[in-house]
């Protein structure tokens, strides 16, 4: 019988209790955070009061919480009093559950659940908790501890810094087998360590933290991918613009950005008169002041532009991570400013984009979220406008058959969205391209067009990234390839291996047909990037470095082929022999492989 979600839920929420209850029983002198279920377990964030813990002890905690599971205890919910609550915290010297009590709003009730041994009537552990639990450990499936982590308290580095130990919890054994599975291969195609392996990126101490810098073979990949976005955007009517990468900071605070993520500024100082500059963050005031640089009317509209830019934003150091967080992102940025009516048409034009992209790539299984704005005050604009603005999202997600599931609180603070999630190869969901709809900029900054009546009217503008951030898509599309990249945008599309000097005169016939091949799918025009390797090492390890780089397409040129007038092809999919006549057009054929 499967088990819902909700009763997933409260196994895990259970074991982050019996993973406390086990750390007080070995550290009586701990206090304790929060310990909430999460997707594949749970954590809980502790103070250990100075006593290091380290993986290395994560085997006794789990023996310790085994024990306790065994026991067959109960999980028992009690209510309160505030008082009762304070009182219980500080006598247990629980600061951090002070701190949360007294946060509490006073008409909500206060609940604990104890691990209470029904026979004894022991209870060998309380805690402050919301719940829901299973009534009883035998109920809890099965887990494992599985590492731990630094956190700050409430997440602010202002604060403590306190121990996460993470757990891994399951209905059955085979479950969890299987999760543990999908994290071994995900380990093997960690982008950091394929990005080294396959020589794509670097970082340098002396660069910066979160400043990537990519070698020939990893520009290559960008760049590639970077034009067949442009390319698709291209041919539906966007034109490219260059806009400069520092701005005066009155932009932002123009557009809105600057009260709402001015803590994210790079900033920058004029030694000549003293002006305040930002590195740009974001590309739509400058997008915006293109549009306003002449007079418009409805006879243009829409008008479309578009830039593949580095932005820079001034995150957090714990934050970065490879390529999935950095400080200086490329976004493969356009924006369309259109009449109201045009909504609709553009976003479905958008959405086939997107669909293309992602096809293209393997990663063709998507599905949208709709970003509504919530009742917080962290949004501008007229609500009428963003209730217009929402059921025209939803109105474009329904006509083009996506799956979509709607969620407030997730808008930009100047209009709603389709975020769209991707499933990679480990069934990991990642949120991709994005379709955002604005209303705020062009009326703070006085956007506006003639229209058939002769009268001015202000414009939509509607924001769209196909890959986002082409560093963090760079960070998923390693992983879900493996490294093994399709022919159309590999670094080194093929290799040639000579088997000895005496082929020579033939492999530079291969090489002619080889210079001579483009592939014009799916981005235009690119001559084939290929590398002759003539060392004296044997074919074997030739061949084993060919592999280990994950070159699609490895050419042996032995002297049996030199004549016979063939070449030995070797893919991963398996080796033939293809002649020398064809090999240009198998290789346009396969370029989309």
């Amino acid at each position: 019988m499967e088990v819902s979600s909700s009763e997933v839920e409260k196994m895990r929420h259970s074991l982050s209790h019996v993973l406390a209850a086990a750390v007080r029983e070995l550290y009586p002198t701990t206090t304790f955070g929060v310990g909430p279920a999460i997707e594949n377990g749970f954590y809980y964030d502790i103070d250990f009061g100075g006593e290091k813990v380290s993986d290395a002890d994560l085997e006794k905690i789990e023996k310790k919480m085994r024990g306790l599971v065994k026991r067959g205890l109960q999980m028992v919910r009690r209510e309160v009093s505030r008082e009762e609550a304070l009182e219980w915290a500080k006598e247990n010297n629980q600061k951090y559950k002070v701190e949360l009590i007294e946060e509490l709003p006073a008409d909500e009730p206060i609940t604990f659940y104890d691990l209470k041994d029904e026979q004894s009537g022991e209870v060998l552990f309380s805690d402050l908790c919301k719940g829901p639990h299973v009534e009883d450990l035998g109920k809890i499936g099965t887990f494992r501890l599985d590492r731990i982590a630094g956190a700050y308290w409430r997440g602010d580095e202002k604060r403590e810094m306190l121990t996460r130990i993470y757990g891994l919890a399951f209905e059955t054994e085979d479950e969890l087998k299987a999760y543990l599975e999908r994290q071994e291969e995900a380990k093997k195609r960690d982008h950091r360590k394929l990005g080294k392996e396959l020589d794509l990126f670097c970082f340098s101490e002396l660069v910066g933290s979160g400043l990537p810098l990519f070698t020939p073979r990893g520009t290559v990949l960008r760049e590639e991918l970077s034009e067949f976005s442009l390319g698709l955007r291209g041919k539906a009517g966007f034109r490219k613009v260059w806009t400069p990468h520092i701005t005066k900071v009155d932009l932002y605070k123009a557009s809105g950005h600057y009260a709402k993520f001015g803590d994210e500024l790079f900033m920058v100082h004029s030694q000549v008169n003293g002006e305040e500059f930002a590195m740009k963050p974001m590309n739509c005031p400058h997008h915006a002041q293109i549009f306003a640089s002449q007079p418009r009317t409805y006879r243009e509209m829409p008008v479309r532009y578009m830039e593949a830019t580095t932005d820079y934003r001034d995150e957090k150091t714990g934050e970065l991570g490879g390529l999935s967080r950095v400080r200086a992102l490329t976004q493969d940025d356009s924006h369309v400013f259109c009449r109201r009516e045009q909504i609709k048409d553009e976003i479905q034009q958008l959405v086939k984009i997107v669909r293309k992209l992602y096809t293209t790539v393997g990663m063709d299984k998507l599905r949208a979220r709709l970003s509504y704005r919530d009742e917080s005050d962290k949004y501008l604009g007229d609500p009428e406008l963003w209730k217009m603005a929402q059921g025209q999202i939803k109105e474009a997600a329904v006509d083009n058959g996506l799956e979509y599931f709607e969620q407030e609180g997730e808008a930009a603070f100047y209009g709603p969205k389709i975020d769209f999630m991707a499933e990679d190869a480990l069934g990991r969901e990642h949120q991709v391209a994005t379709i955002q709809l604005d209303f705020v900029q062009p009326e703070r900054f006085g956007l506006e067009f003639v229209n058939e009546e002769g009268k001015k009217e202000r414009p939509v503008m509607i924001h769209h990234a196909t890959l986002g951030s082409i560093e963090r898509f760079m960070s998923v599309f390693i992983e879900h390839t493996g490294g093994w990249f399709p022919l159309w945008c590999a670094p080194e599309q093929v290799r040639v291996l000579t088997v000895n000097d005496k082929v020579e005169d033939y492999v530079k016939e291969v090489e002619k047909v080889l210079s001579d091949v483009v592939l014009d799918e799916p981005v235009k025009g690119n001559e084939l990037r290929f590398e002759v390797d003539r060392s004296d090492d044997s074919l074997g390890k030739k061949i084993k470095r060919a592999t280990e780089m994950k070159i699609p397409v490895v050419l042996i040129v032995g002297e049996k082929d030199a004549s016979e007038r063939v070449v030995s092809v070797r893919t991963r999919e398996g080796e033939e022999k293809v002649e020398l006549d064809e090999l240009r057009g198998w290789l346009e054929q396969r370029s989309m492989k």
